[in-house]
């Protein structure tokens, strides 16, 4: 029984035996009142009788009309006259009357008044003795009465106490529920910190509570800053803080492997004869240019937060563009930024080449390297500041404005033209833990099945994610229901989705129509998405987990120094970025890392899942480094699943 209950329950019975007490003591306080006024009434009555009659002249008959006008009177059961032998001169007895009172009632309070008697006499002969008894009709009619009237008043009382009871147990549930879900939260590895309430005692359980959560969240910032420093070691630039080569070019294959991927162009930037400007104007002055113009790089690229940057090796730098940004116009805007920003250093005609060229899911990394850096080299050869464009590939046929897109990707939701791919994520053991289902599109009954990085992103700019997103998990719940023992299915879901009111509360009522199913369903949400929109996505997570739903966060990894946000989410997995796992045997500082993350995540509670594991070495690797499974080419499902193949 909750201390809420056992506190009401003690309140109640208080309030039964103080109620009970009350009125059983009343009761027993106004029979003995009535009792006793009773007593006196029959004594003055009779004293009163007997003296009228002495003083006429008390014969037999005088004595019987006497008797017989007080007792018509109806205030009295018996009027008895005795003579002084003991013989009864005068004898007037009532009937009982029923009384304005139950029958138990009066059986179970009797009034017992002692009867009144006075003598009789003429002169100074004795006549007789007299004894009168009052009428109790009456004082049960009182009793009942009082009964009634201290019923309504300890009613009154009650309801009062009741109240002020409701109040109490309010002002302490409040603080002593936020105590409970704090002891709650770390116990799910969520470290949050509570006001103290006014409560002295529960304010002291607080207060230790709170230092204790100070204390876990400092040691966790602490770990998570030295990994971070580690994180930064292995894959930034230490000059200009950009991805380093190595780490620069494992996150453009991990775009260009990626499901999400869309359409994007890739920018090289070559700064001109830096070993000549390293001569004339010495080693720190050249650092400072670099790092300035990086930093005008890297204002570029967060512009859209999806863009990536890097410096490849001293004069040559990257970016990889998002889809919906002009490569030609980006280029063009950035090197006259980079001009703008070095002209305190030269004046030079050619200060910076650029070469750009379009890439999509799918593209070789090599292809797409050779391509654009033929037209820096085309750029170089002008000898002045200049950008150049790389031949494009074949591109799909897909809509060319955003409304044929609004109407191809409604229609395609509307007819159902949708369907679930599937990647087997696999523990370390091998076994399988759950698939990854990316959504399919296509914008024709027969027509080709498109990947989610050609629609998603443009998705995205016309707001339409929440539909893809309800359909797919719709899709999801519809598979678990045909195939009861599937493992558990992955959706991935758009962060600016989660954002949309309209559309948690239609998750939410699908997940509670489907609870049985929705225990299968794995929602996870990318890093970066769900750091922009954290407090609707710290909202999902309790949400979706509240209706069975396994939540994470995939493409870890990126923006592990804001780690610190997500250690009060109710995570139940995270999945590291592809760009970590690539050559993970031989980056030794990237092993440190994720050695360090996994710890910090399972300390969190969290499994660890790696991304675009692509050979037997990589798998073996992360499952050494603390991983708990794995996902990539060289992930292949344990056991034929017919609903899939």
């Amino acid at each position: 029984m909750s201390i809420y209950r056992q506190f009401w329950l003690a309140i109640v019975t208080s309030m039964l035996l103080a109620f009970g007490g009350s009125l059983v003591a009343s009761l027993l306080s106004a029979r003995a009142y009535l009792e006793a006024e009773l007593s006196i009434k029959n004594a003055d009555n009779a004293t009163a009788l007997a003296l009228a009659i002495s003083l006429g002249k008390p014969d037999a008959a005088m004595v019987e009309l006497s008797a017989a006008a007080l007792f018509d009177s109806g205030r009295y059961e018996l009027i008895r006259v005795v003579d002084a032998e003991g013989a009864t001169l005068v004898e007037k007895a009532a009937l009982p009357d029923d009384p304005d009172a139950p029958d138990w009632f009066v059986r179970l309070l009797p009034i017992e008044a002692i009867p009144g008697t006075a003598q009789i006499s003429s002169g100074w002969d004795q006549i007789g003795t007299l004894t009168v008894i009052s009428n109790r009709r009456f004082a049960y009619t009182v009793l009942w009465q009082g009964v009634w009237r201290v019923v309504v008043a300890l009613a009154l009382a009650s309801l009062v106490a009741g109240g002020l009871g409701w109040f109490i147990v309010g002002r302490l549930k409040a603080p002593l529920q936020a105590v409970i879900e704090q002891a709650t939260a770390i116990t799910e590895r969520r470290f949050v910190t509570i006001d103290e309430p006014r409560v002295p005692e529960l304010k002291r359980l607080a207060m230790a509570m709170n230092a204790t959560v100070g204390r876990l969240a400092t040691i966790f910032a602490d770990e998570a800053a030295r990994l971070d420093k580690l994180h930064q070691e292995a894959n930034l630039d230490p000059l200009t803080g950009l991805a380093n080569r190595g780490h620069f070019m494992a996150q453009l294959q991990q775009w260009l492997d990626a499901e999400h991927a869309g359409e994007g162009s890739l920018l090289l930037i070559r700064l001109a004869h830096l070993a000549d400007r390293n001569r004339h104007l010495g080693r720190a002055t050249t650092d400072e240019l670099l790092r300035c113009l990086a930093a005008t790089i890297r204002e570029h690229t967060a512009r859209d937060g999806q863009s990536l940057a890097g410096r490849l090796n001293g004069a040559d730098f990257a970016m990889m563009l998002s889809s919906g940004r002009d490569p030609q116009a980006a280029a063009a805007e950035l090197l006259a930024a980079l001009r703008e920003a070095g002209r305190p250093y030269s004046d030079d005609e050619a200060f910076a080449w650029i070469g750009y060229g379009h890439a999509r899911h799918g593209t070789p990394l090599a292809d797409l390297l050779a391509r654009v850096d033929h037209a820096l080299a085309a750029a170089e050869a002008t000898g002045t500041s200049c950008t150049r464009g790389a031949t494009a590939d074949a591109a799909q046929a897909l809509p060319p404005t955003a409304d044929q897109w609004a109407q191809a990707i409604t229609r395609a939701v509307d007819r159902k033209w949708l369907r679930l791919a599937s990647f087997p994520v696999t523990d370390t053991a091998g076994r399988l833990s759950h698939r990854e289902c990316p959504l399919r599109l296509r914008f024709a009954e027969e027509g080709e099945w498109l990947a989610a990085g050609v629609f998603l992103p443009v998705a995205e700019r016309l707001r339409l994610t929440p539909a893809l997103d309800l359909a797919a998990v719709s899709l999801a719940i519809g598979q678990l229901r045909a195939y009861p023992a599937a493992h558990g299915l992955a959706i991935n879901l758009a962060a600016s989705s989660l954002a949309n009111t309209r559309f948690r509360q239609t998750l939410l009522s699908m997940l509670a129509d489907a609870a049985s199913d929705a225990r299968q369903l794995w929602l996870e949400v990318g890093e970066s998405g769900a750091l922009r929109h954290l407090t609707a996505f710290r909202e999902f997570c309790r949400d979706a987990r509240a209706g069975g739903c396994r939540v994470g966060l995939e493409h870890f990894g990126n923006r592990f120094s804001q780690v610190g946000s997500l250690h009060d989410l109710a995570l139940d997995y995270i999945k590291v970025d592809a760009s970590f796992i690539g050559g993970i045997t031989s980056n030794r500082g990237n092993q440190a890392f994720l050695k360090g993350l996994t710890t910090i995540a399972h300390a969190l509670d969290w499994q660890v899942f790696a991304e675009g594991v692509a050979t037997a070495d990589e798998l073996s690797a992360v499952a050494d480094l603390g991983f708990d499974g794995a996902t990539g080419p060289a992930v292949l499902a344990p056991a034929a699943n017919p609903q899939w193949d």
